[in-house]
């Protein structure tokens, strides 16, 4: 069976109305027809990488392919989750969570998307408190990094009231133009304070725990 070599297909994170875990081939199609149905107004720009602005089977494409490439470059030592969030048992956007050295620096960065039709309800929150649970308690972070353009303000506003404090800024360039970021870092202390969310994990088994650099 595949979770004989892939435990992590076993692993479940529920929150009130979500459900984040590894898809199906077939779910893996479903949420790239979400966000071929679009992940942004036309007007903003919320990613380094512009795949949001693509034609939409592009879209679709661009989903299937970073989840398949992300399975087939982890390592212990540079890994990402890439989540598919189910709401009302259909997929609704994707968290992930990446590291590098997770078994030495405990650290890991995360970022997120929702299809258009289901922002606005809270699910943003709920996703990222699902997966901060997830890190904090049943991994050990010691910290928990994001980063957002200084103008995407629905980003921003989901972090600090999880708890993140300002951590710098980052300088990048976007079609010719500099684009800023901010850093933002979330200790196990604050995401304790601010944790409202209750969270169930399981399928988080011994064998998984190595995949992420962890001793069993």
């Amino acid at each position: 069976m595949i979770t004989d070599h892939w435990p992590l297909k076993h692993l479940r994170v529920t929150s009130p109305r979500l459900e984040l875990r590894l898809p199906t081939e077939d779910e893996l199609a479903q949420v790239a027809d979400v966000a071929a149905r679009g992940v942004h107004p036309p007007h903003e720009r919320p990613f380094l990488t512009p795949w949001g602005e693509l034609a939409p089977a592009e879209r679709a494409r661009h989903v299937m392919q970073l989840h398949w490439a992300r399975l087939g470059r982890w390592t212990a030592e540079d890994w990402v989750l890439n989540l598919v969030a189910f709401h009302e048992g259909r997929p609704v956007g994707i968290q992930d969570m990446r590291a590098k050295a997770f078994g030495v620096r405990r650290e890991i960065l995360s970022g997120s998307w929702l299809g258009l039709e289901h922002q606005g309800k809270g699910l943003g929150t709920e996703m990222r408190a699902a997966m901060l649970h997830l890190a904090f308690a049943e991994l050990g972070a010691k910290f928990a990094t994001s980063h957002s353009f200084t103008d995407n303000h629905a980003s921003l506003a989901v972090s600090r009231k999880l708890g993140y404090l300002d951590d710098g800024i980052d300088r990048d360039i976007l079609d010719g133009r500099v684009v800023t970021s901010q850093r933002l870092r979330l200790t196990p202390d604050a995401w304790a304070a601010h944790a409202r969310t209750p969270v169930t994990v399981t399928g988080l088994t011994t064998p998984c725990r190595p995949l992420f650099g962890l001793d069993t």
